[in-house]
């Protein structure tokens, strides 16, 4: 499906705006500025995104890269959740993140980690659960970023997040039989 011009000229000025916001040092001040800018562009025209990147998979939650910033300094990848779709508990592999709901409605479990990664059994605490629907924004900045995502509605739900940096893998955590977690290192790849 080809890209319209008016979604186009969103997409321009989404870059641009990302630009600027990322022109700064300052993680918290970054992860402000995107999560303002998100918001107010879903808040105006929840209709900029191109129809390929809102389609779900059905094996598990659609990865599309949108954008990835020449110098470096982030990327913007849009993701499909569809009934039932989740992640496991992960990390951000040390990346800051702003995640925003563009359609639907997800859930998010946050974790804090209580025990040295490098040691299993790795343990978390339950740090909080909220839900998110159209133009609602947080942000993660490590070292608090352990957390789960999933759809928390029966209709696919669209996010759009926005790393520092290309984030092509990270840490996922299973549980163990005997309580706590096992690290494994995940690396991502992008949906078709």
């Amino acid at each position: 499906m080809a890209v319209m011009p008016q979604q186009s000229d969103r997409i321009a000025e989404l870059i641009r705006g990302l630009d600027q916001a990322t022109s700064v040092a300052d993680p918290g001040v970054i992860c402000q500025r995107v999560k303002r800018l998100l918001s107010e562009m879903v808040l105006v025209d929840d209709r900029f995104l191109p129809g390929e990147f809102l389609e779900p998979t059905p094996d598990r939650y659609a990865r599309r890269l949108l954008h990835k910033d020449p110098a470096g300094r982030y990327s913007v990848v849009i993701m499909v959740w569809d009934r039932g779709q989740g992640t496991p508990l992960h990390d951000h592999a040390g990346a800051w993140c702003v995640e925003c709901v563009y359609r639907g409605r997800i859930r998010i479990e946050s974790y804090d980690r209580t025990s040295p990664v490098e040691i299993e059994p790795i343990r978390f605490e339950a740090a909080g659960v909220l839900f998110a629907g159209p133009a609602e924004a947080g942000h993660l900045i490590p070292p608090h970023e352990y957390h789960r995502i999933e759809n928390a509605e029966t209709t696919p739900a669209v996010t759009i997040h926005v790393y520092s940096g290309e984030m092509t893998w990270c840490n996922a955590f299973q549980p163990l039989p005997g309580g706590g977690f096992r690290r494994e290192h995940r690396p991502l790849s992008y949906s078709a």
